[in-house]
């Protein structure tokens, strides 16, 4: 029999290793793939969409972030296309977690789009894709969700969060067409109350990540909030409280902070904040806008906790994906 004392060395020893083999963990780099405004051209686009799968699963990422618009703004808002892309998705060996855009339900009330009540279309992506706390992709993670977290706010599935590495990780429910703060009041009436849902969800990001003394934060939604000055300052910005409210907590967190969008199609890296007094440059927040729409290609994101700054980026260019 044991003595009590080897007992509570051999306590004291596995308490060390599982300590140590957590801080190994945290500080240990990984990669993951960031990609979305795709497939547009269809049907010709769903072998681009393919091949750029095919070198992702080769690239074994830790995981995969699509950031909205699984479709052109010019066609149809069918449940067939929504399914065909829930396939493609489970065809992702490593996880993937989907952040909506515009394409997919703001804009579905366009005629070439099938004249599609945008509200009716978003709860069927919500049964679709939000239904469980578990990404999309052939193996899956589980997902904090704001409707689980928060009855307040119980129909907002598709803001999520998941921590790898000390890294958090946010997608929130920001998509393009001005955020649907725009045409008939039904419409406008949706935006603020997804508004208030996304305010609170960037609040619980930054405060769970300075409690947890995290060491950045990546989120993850469909808008180019960039695109124009007057997204930060016009009342009639659908991004105006968004970009207010990173901008000040950003500031207060003083930490890696960064920014993946979709929407304008071309990639860039950049800076894209500047302090409250607009003077300088926030320089703890990185943006990556990826590529898509005729560029059906992706961005392998690196991400090393050694590093001050701790992302660096590769771009993911095909051949055969190139368009003629």
């Amino acid at each position: 029999m044991k003595s009590f004392k080897a007992t509570r060395l051999s306590i004291l020893f596995l308490t060390i290793f599982i300590a140590s083999f957590s801080s190994a963990a945290i500080g240990q780099s990984f990669k993951f793939i960031a990609l979305g405004d795709m497939p547009y051209s269809l049907p010709q686009d769903f072998q681009r969409f393919e091949n750029l799968i095919t070198e992702i699963n080769r690239l074994k990422p830790s995981f995969s972030i699509f950031i909205g618009d699984t479709k052109s703004g010019s066609s149809l808002c069918s449940d067939e296309h929504n399914q065909i892309i829930k396939s493609y998705f489970s065809s992702f060996k490593a996880p993937l977690i989907y952040s909506p855009g515009d394409n997919e339900w703001t804009d579905c009330h366009r005629p070439l789009a099938g004249a599609y009540d945008p509200l009716e279309r978003l709860g069927a992506l919500r049964s679709v894709f939000f239904s469980t706390n578990q990404s999309q992709g052939k193996n899956t993670i589980r997902l904090q969700r704001q409707a689980d977290l928060d009855p307040k706010y119980s129909k907002y599935a598709e803001n999520a969060y998941w921590i790898k590495n000390n890294f958090l990780f946010v997608s929130i429910h920001i998509p393009g067409s001005n955020n649907n703060n725009e045409g008939i009041e039904s419409a406008i009436k949706e935006y603020q109350d997804r508004n208030q849902a996304n305010l609170a969800w960037i609040d619980r990001a930054f405060n769970l990540a300075t409690q947890r003394n995290l060491s950045g934060i990546i989120f993850a939604y469909q808008a180019d909030m960039f695109y124009q000055p007057s997204q930060l300052t016009s009342s009639d910005s659908g991004y105006r409280d968004t970009l207010e409210s990173l901008i000040s907590k950003s500031e207060i967190f003083n930490k890696p902070v960064l920014l993946i969008h979709g929407d304008s199609h071309r990639l860039i890296i950049d800076q894209p904040l500047y302090h409250k007094n607009q003077k300088k440059v926030l320089e703890n927040v990185l943006r990556l806008q990826v590529m898509g729409a005729d560029q059906v290609q992706a961005v392998e994101v690196q991400v090393n906790p050694a590093q001050e700054q701790p992302f660096s980026f590769n771009p993911i260019i095909l051949k055969v994906n190139h368009q003629q």
